[in-house]
Order: structure tokens, then C-alpha cells, then sequence
């Protein structure tokens, strides 16, 4: 089971950025592993947003309890989620 202090713990090293900019990282579920997540506050509008997406979703899709991580706000683009994915597949066949 996922839990909500397991997720930002594994933000951990983003936090201290969006802290910097009053950026949220908002859980809104965790059901069969898949979470959901809205980045708020100083993140809505923000450039850095996709960047920021990507940190996260790469600390999160290496737990193992993880099945997916969807971003409600689409801070995610499609083709950033895809050059994570090819990379995390890469890294669990070495």
C-alpha cells in the first residue's frame, strides 16, 4: 500500500524547490497504487511545472508499490512521460 507520507518522502528532493516557490504537491488518491497529483500554489502556471511533473513521476515510478502516477492538471506532457518510462526500462534491465 501506498501511503501519502511514502509519497512525499520520495518527493523529498523536489520539495526543497517548491518550497522555494510556494509550489504544493497535492495528493488526491492513492487506490491500487496509482496516484494522483496536483501540483499547486506557485506550480499553476509556472514554466518549470512539466520539469518539476517529471522529477517527481521518475522518485515515483522506481517504488515498487507504484503503478502509475497520473498528474490531474496535465503538468506532465505525454512525451516527457514516455522518455521516463524508456529510461526506467533501461535502468531495471542493467
Amino acid at each position: 500500500m501506498v501511503d501519502k507520507q511514502m509519497i512525499l518522502e520520495s518527493v523529498g528532493p523536489v520539495q526543497a524547490i517548491l518550497d522555494a516557490h510556494d509550489g504544493v504537491v497535492n495528493i488526491v488518491d492513492t487506490t491500487g497504487g496509482i496516484i494522483m497529483i496536483s501540483l499547486e500554489g506557485g506550480c499553476t502556471g509556472c514554466s518549470a511545472t512539466p520539469m518539476t511533473a517529471m522529477q517527481i513521476y521518475y522518485s515515483l515510478m522506481k517504488l515498487d508499490e507504484v503503478q502509475d502516477v497520473i498528474f490531474v492538471n496535465g503538468e506532465l506532457p505525454a512525451y516527457m512521460r514516455s522518455f521516463i518510462d524508456d529510461k526506467l526500462n533501461g535502468e531495471n534491465k542493467e
